[in-house]
């Protein structure tokens, strides 16, 4: 967190700044900034929709100067209510609740293909929700109210804030916790080490087929 904290102030990030994150891919990794940021207890933070494809594409002005900003003033403020840890899941498992929604591609969840991490197939009880389920084809958010009856099929009765997002390795899964904030259904957590972390003791049980 310190050495995060440094890099935001030397970006001279503020506690009045306005942050607007955006990558080169499907906005995965800009998502995952966003949740960083509002961790640290910064809530004036965006996600550029459509990423910078979608900057360029429509003729706006790019730049490839290095900017040189003055050095911020950013305190944290890291809330432990947006997150929760390996030993946390262990015990949701075994209470059956909250939820855990798994944003990978639905082959590797359910342990078909598993091109990056040794084992494959998912934490016992969680459903599956690719995080590319959220955009469209052009790679921007789908409009609220679909994202919304989208994420509500996936969730059925469950309340949002009964939700703990993870993935591989905690990025594309704050793209489903965007997604949901969007939708407006606030209040879900992440799981950050996800399966990467989750594997690393082989003694934890896992899963494999379609949502348990």
């Amino acid at each position: 967190m310190e050495q995060f904290v440094a890099t935001l102030r030397r970006w001279g990030v503020g506690p009045d700044s306005l942050v607007v994150a955006y990558d080169g891919g499907n906005g995965m990794v800009a998502a995952r900034l966003w949740w960083m940021l509002r961790w640290l207890g910064h809530t004036s933070v965006a996600v550029l929709n459509g990423g910078w494809q979608g900057w360029s594409a429509g003729g706006r002005p790019q730049s490839t100067a290095a900017p040189a900003p003055a050095a911020g003033t950013f305190r944290a403020g890291a809330s432990r209510a947006h997150w929760v840890s390996t030993e946390e899941v262990a015990l949701m498992i075994g209470q059956r609740r909250p939820t855990i929604v798994d944003a990978r591609a639905a082959e590797r969840f359910a342990g078909i293909s598993e091109p990056i991490d040794p084992v494959a197939g998912h934490v016992p009880g969680a459903i599956n929700h690719p995080a590319t389920l959220n955009l469209d084809a052009s790679g921007r958010f789908l409009a609220p109210a679909e994202l919304r009856a989208q994420w509500l099929r996936t969730l059925g009765e469950r309340a949002s804030t009964d939700i703990v997002a993870m993935c591989g390795s905690g990025v594309s899964a704050c793209q489903n916790l965007l997604a949901m904030e969007i939708a407006g259904l606030s209040g879900a957590r992440l799981y950050p080490g996800s399966w990467s972390e989750w594997i690393r003791d082989r003694r934890r049980p896992i899963a494999t087929g379609a949502s348990d």
